[in-house]
């Protein structure tokens, strides 16, 4: 059996806690529209990730200021140009991407620690690792009850956010920093390519059913579970990549779930009624 195997149960324990940590932001991500901001993040982390190993230090911080950099660049950018924000995201996706692999051009020590940062290595997690993604759970759960009534706020009313005092700019910069933590925390499992998979395809899947952010929220965390578990079963018996097939898995729950509404009839997104702010 697989998970006999210490790495293999590291891998899954691992995994449990990066689809946690996804499905509780991935869920704010799919609310707001911002797939594609958090799809240039994760490629964004590149230049953070090589400059952070070439001078030894933590590529999980590097990382995260990169994607917090790249979030805070596209903002900045769609303020001071006629840009609209899109244009913003892809023109510093590519800018970031590329001025980290011109930094990764000049190590050749780089060439298998890059094909697992962008595919990611879920059977190597060790127990530093797993205490890294434990803390990050805690912190990412922490924020969410924390903050929110202003996430609410933020996704559904922008202007009713700062009649309350809800600092709607705050709540965005934080929820940003979770969108950091949460790529930064699961690109070793699965990969800057392939963290989206696990980041939008459970919430994604579960919204179109779910009528309350908790009820997607907890659907999410189950989802991204049975896509960790089942991911790496399949890679197991199949002798294929670990997080690459986990993430294959996760955005198949998308789909089967699409489907399934549409056959049904049951045309449902995130509920507001039960949400919103007074």
């Amino acid at each position: 059996m697989p998970f006999e195997a210490s790495f293999v149960t590291r891998a899954l324990w691992g995994g449990l806690l990066v689809s946690g940590i996804c499905a509780l932001v991935g869920t704010w991500v799919v609310l707001r529209g911002m797939a594609f901001l958090s799809e240039a993040m994760s490629h964004g982390m590149l230049p953070g990730v090589a400059v952070a190993a070439l001078l030894g230090g933590s590529v999980f911080i590097g990382g995260a200021i990169a994607a917090v950099a790249m979030a805070v660049g596209v903002t900045a950018l769609s303020r001071v140009s006629r840009l609209s924000r899109d244009t913003a995201i892809g023109l510093l996706f590519v800018g970031m991407l590329s001025t980290g692999v011109v930094i990764v051009s000049h190590s050749e020590s780089f060439a298998v620690d890059l094909t697992a940062f962008l595919f990611g290595d879920v059977l190597s997690i060790g127990a530093e690792d797993l205490a890294i993604l434990a803390v990050a759970l805690v912190v990412v759960a922490v924020v969410a009850v924390v903050f929110h009534r202003p996430f609410v706020a933020l996704a559904f009313d922008r202007r009713k956010a700062m009649t309350l005092g809800l600092r709607p700019r705050t709540a965005n910069f934080v929820l940003i920093g979770l969108m950091s933590l949460a790529i930064a925390a699961s690109f070793h499992v699965v990969g800057t390519l392939l963290v989206f998979g696990l980041l939008i395809g459970p919430p994604a899947a579960i919204a179109q059913w779910a009528s309350r952010l908790p009820t997607v929220m907890i659907g999410a965390v189950v989802l991204g579970a049975l896509a960790v578990i089942s991911g790496l079963l399949v890679s197991w018996h199949l002798d294929t990549a670990a997080g690459a097939t986990i993430s294959l898995i996760a955005v198949a729950f998308f789909f089967v779930s699409a489907l399934l509404n549409g056959v049904s009839g049951r045309h449902r997104t995130v509920g507001i009624a039960e949400e919103r702010t007074t």
